[in-house]
């Protein structure tokens, strides 16, 4: 099971595509590397900071 929030399904199966399959996962990206993913856009990044954030995590810095 995932602990990623509901995103659209493009934005779902850009991140399953490069292997990121959990919050932890997505903190080997920076902002700027997920917003670059073919199918995600500006969008789902308010619901994936927040779960971020409530998870204690952060994306990569620079």
């Amino acid at each position: 099971m995932t602990d990623l929030p509901k995103l659209s399904r493009p934005a779902g199966s850009a991140l399953a595509h490069v292997g990121i399959n959990s919050l932890k996962d997505l903190t080997r990206l920076t902002e700027k590397e997920f917003l670059a993913l073919h199918g995600v856009g500006p969008a789902s990044l308010p619901a994936i900071k927040a779960a971020l954030s409530a998870a204690g995590l952060d994306f990569r810095e620079n």
